[in-house]
């Protein structure tokens, strides 16, 4: 018989799909390995990205934000679900282990940042941390980009927001409490779930969700905007859980709340389906029918207006569950307006008459 795919310690997916840009794909022929060849374990690789700007501009109606930073490409928090996994094609690599185990890393992301703000063509704006990786994971400890990068923000006073799966973002309290004070902060902790069992195999490298909660927690006490994103919902699997979320979320301190359903771009569809049956081979035909119903049909709906929330009976009954654990929670507050009124160029060259 066929080998299964292995699960890999610490990983989403052992998994390596083909590159949808790449005309050929070198794929290790599982009958040929015996049980002690197959790996129980895959390293992270970290590669420097010589990309020569730091700020990505999107019109995408949707995200809720224009310009994001990107301190890494990649993500060692090895989400299953991620849907920014197929990003990493466009770098040659795969959308499967390849996104969290071979992570791009900015090294000078923060004077590219101050680069930009200090150009004559710079708008103030909101800046997002992130859009296809998530600021703070592992690497950051060590490398403290994402603080480097804040603390060009706090200086020159340009608003940010956050989302991160990490308990890490409170390192950085002090930063954001100073952007806070200029309305130029607010964070969104995502919860996907609040079992951590579940959470150790759907997203391995990620805060545990209590810890998550704790974050939460830590930030509305230093008084810097804090909310939780339900991301992604998964029908079948989770969606049971958002009023048990949100209102741990707003024991925990979070002043608003807002969810996306789970979305299998490209590769991200059989990555998933591979997953399930990995997992939770009981529960998959149900998990990927109730997809199907909010998706027309299919795993992926990539249109505008309804790739987030989905449509059809389901996705209706999962917002009217979630517009009501809101309200009984005292989250159905707006998402904070940021200002850029507080932005402060730095001083230029001082002229002398002599």
């Amino acid at each position: 018989m066929p080998h299964p795919l292995p699960i890999l310690r610490g990983r989403g997916t052992a998994a390596n799909p083909p590159n949808r840009f790449l005309p050929l794909h070198v794929e290790v022929d599982l009958d040929l390995l015996d049980e002690e060849g197959l790996p129980a374990q895959a390293p992270t690789q970290y590669f420097v990205d010589t990309s020569r700007s730091i700020i990505a501009t999107n019109d995408s109606p949707d995200v809720g934000f224009t310009h994001s930073v990107n301190p890494y490409r990649g993500c060692s928090h090895g989400c299953v679900y991620c849907y920014a996994r197929p990003t990493h094609e466009y770098l040659g690599f795969s959308a499967g282990l390849d996104f969290e185990t071979k992570i791009m890393v900015k090294c000078d992301a923060p004077q590219l940042l101050r680069a930009e703000l200090t150009s004559p063509k710079w708008v103030p704006t909101p800046l997002h941390f992130s859009g296809v990786t998530d600021a703070y994971q592992p690497i950051e400890r060590q490398l403290r980009l994402t603080r480097q990068c804040l603390e060009v923000l706090a200086e020159f006073r340009n608003p940010a927001s956050i989302i991160t799966k990490n308990h890490l973002v409170t390192r950085d309290i002090d930063l954001l409490s100073q952007l806070a004070a200029f309305r130029g902060a607010v964070v969104m902790i995502s919860v996907t779930t609040l079992d951590k069992h579940l959470a150790a195999r759907m997203e391995p490298r990620t805060g545990a969700p209590q810890r998550r909660l704790a974050a939460i927690e830590a930030l509305a006490r230093a008084g810097i905007p804090v909310g939780v994103m339900v991301a992604p919902v998964i029908p079948g699997l989770t969606d049971h859980e958002l009023p048990a979320i949100l209102q741990a979320a707003a024991d925990s301190g979070a002043g608003f709340a807002s969810y996306v359903m789970l979305r299998l771009p490209h590769a991200n569809a059989a990555l998933f389906v591979d997953w399930l049956a990995s997992h939770f081979p009981d529960r998959k035909e149900k998990v990927l029918n109730r997809i199907r119903d909010l998706r027309g049909g299919k795993l992926n709906d990539p249109n505008f207006g309804s790739r987030m929330r989905g449509d059809g009976l389901w996705a209706r009954q999962i917002k009217e569950v979630f517009k009501l654990a809101k309200r009984r929670t005292g989250l159905d507050n707006p998402f904070p307006e940021l200002s850029t009124d507080a932005f402060r160029p730095p001083p230029g060259p001082q002229l002398t008459l002599w």
